[in-house]
């Protein structure tokens, strides 16, 4: 069944990439926050619903144990919506599925760990497809620069980057946290750290949702959610996709792993389909560049 669980991650993910877009209009100032908010509400009652179906023993203390890690994981997403609202999603998923490779690079360098030569020619693949892509968005004048100005446009193109270099820490931290004689999480066992630490995670992305929907409602902005489909499809498709990941990686994870991570292409296709974005036929090579090195990852 994990081959099953695998698709479906893999779909579902890229699902949640097209609602994400189509929910981070550039036009709603603070589209980015709704939708991390209305993440963090789905994620909060999954967790919630997690301690009660498996009668789970959480100690609320692992919030705070664990702040490190869901502190990189909540700022990378919310980066990455706000990046949505200007850059096409054929552009910004491949370049935040690097994030397996820039986990590698720390591990190699803080943790002293060798580097196999497919890996090696997949980081080389993947980085000259960044750079290919990056050398066109400053060649000419992009739409993005007429709308938003240089300075705007530069800073939204930095999104991607930011959020694939911080789910890389918390992935790299993660290693600490997940591993029993180095974790810092109290109250688990082996069989339940995983759940534990994810729980920790939704509860946490959960709290923070509510400070920022105190925010957008102090600020005035009109937040119904019945207008917020988009936002609310995506943030289930989301926490759905983190539900099968589980189960998908409990079976072969050698495998599900880049069946899972080339889900870019999925997007990719998504957002060409019903998005109807167009790239330059160069833009397009430099993509399919960082996604074969996102498949060729072992």
């Amino acid at each position: 069944m994990w081959i099953v669980f695998t698709i479906a991650t893999t779909l579902i993910w890229g699902l949640a990439e097209l609602f994400y877009k189509k929910g981070a209009r550039p036009d709603e100032k603070y589209a980015h926050l709704k939708i991390t908010v209305c993440v963090g509400f789905v994620m909060g009652a999954h967790a919630i619903l997690t301690i009660l179906i498996q009668g789970l023993d959480f100690d609320f203390s692992n919030l705070y144990h664990y702040l490190p890690v869901s502190a990189c994981y909540i700022l990378s997403m919310a980066l990455s919506y706000f990046g949505m609202r200007f850059v096409e999603e054929s552009i910004s998923d491949p370049i935040e599925n690097t994030s397996g490779a820039i986990c590698a690079l720390l591990c190699a360098l803080i943790l002293k760990e060798s580097i196999d030569h497919v890996s090696a020619i997949a980081i080389m693949v993947i980085v000259a497809g960044i750079l290919g892509v990056g050398f066109l968005e400053r060649s000419g004048e992009t739409d993005r620069r007429k709308k938003l100005g240089k300075r705007m446009a530069a800073v939204a193109f930095a999104m991607p980057f930011c959020y694939a270099f911080l789910d890389a820490l918390g992935s790299f931290l993660d290693i600490t946290y997940l591993e029993m004689d180095t974790t810092r999480l109290v109250h688990v066992t082996e069989e339940n750290i995983e759940d534990m630490a994810n729980i920790s995670y939704e509860l946490t992305f959960f709290l923070i949702a509510i400070v920022l929907l105190i925010f957008i409602k102090a600020k005035g902005v009109r937040f119904e959610l019945p207008t917020q489909r988009d936002k609310i499809l995506a943030a289930i498709c989301e926490t759905g996709g983190q539900f099968t990941y589980v189960y998908a990686m409990s079976g072969n994870g050698a495998i599900a792993a880049p069946i899972i991570s080339s889900g870019c292409i999925v997007s990719v296709l998504l957002s060409r389909i019903f998005l109807k974005e167009k790239l330059s036929k160069l833009q397009y090579l430099f993509i399919l560049l960082v996604i074969i090195g996102i498949v060729m990852w072992p």
